[in-house]
């Protein structure tokens, strides 16, 4: 809840550039409820809640001490499935920084050194280059189109499915993406 100022005026800095990419809540139907977007105080309850029943690890990502960004692993399946997806935005002030890689990176290992999950999957929509850009630093694998699979934008938006298991990544996500950016860039260029 201490975060809820900064989160805000974050949020509200970036309102034009996330809009195209942010889930809406879709119009209500003749017989369904009406809904209506959380309050700050409502969306970190419902967090915590299903944090506490295991079908959720909510994040928020800091750069150089400074809230910047939030990351989801939702949908989190037990059972013979051992999944969950991975949702997040960040500034765009520090955008192209490496910052979102580090964290899906950090975030992937935990879920699958410590947390027990098999495999992770990132939905982005098709235009959302800077998202794309993320998973592909990162080597996740894209598997396919969900035609119409969540409201963004006030309408039912198409996404490409990405995804990695365990298996890909013995040595560890964060590892690999290391490895990966000391390659490309010859200077340090922190993440």
């Amino acid at each position: 809840m201490r975060d809820q100022r900064v989160w805000r005026e974050v949020n509200r800095r970036n309102r034009d550039w996330l809009r195209p990419w942010e889930a809406t809540i879709p119009p209500p139907t003749p017989s369904g409820p009406i809904a209506h977007r959380p309050t700050y105080r409502q969306m970190v309850r419902h967090l915590r809640s299903e944090a506490n029943a295991g079908r959720m690890l909510p994040f928020v990502i800091e750069y150089r001490g400074q809230l910047v960004g939030q990351l989801t692993v939702a949908g989190i399946t037990w059972g013979s499935m051992c999944s969950g997806h991975v949702g997040y935005w960040v500034d765009q002030s520090v955008a192209g920084r490496g910052v979102m890689p580090t964290a899906v990176a950090l975030v992937v290992d935990h879920c699958f050194r410590t947390v027990g999950l098999h495999r992770i999957e990132v939905c982005i929509r098709p235009e959302n280059v800077p998202s794309r850009r993320v998973v592909e630093k990162l080597g996740f694998r894209e598997e396919g189109l969900r035609p119409r699979y969540l409201h963004i934008d006030g309408a039912w938006r198409d996404h490409l499915v990405f995804a990695l298991t365990a298996e890909e990544v013995p040595e560890g996500l964060l590892r690999r993406w290391q490895r990966a950016r000391s390659r490309s860039t010859p200077h340090d260029n922190p993440a």
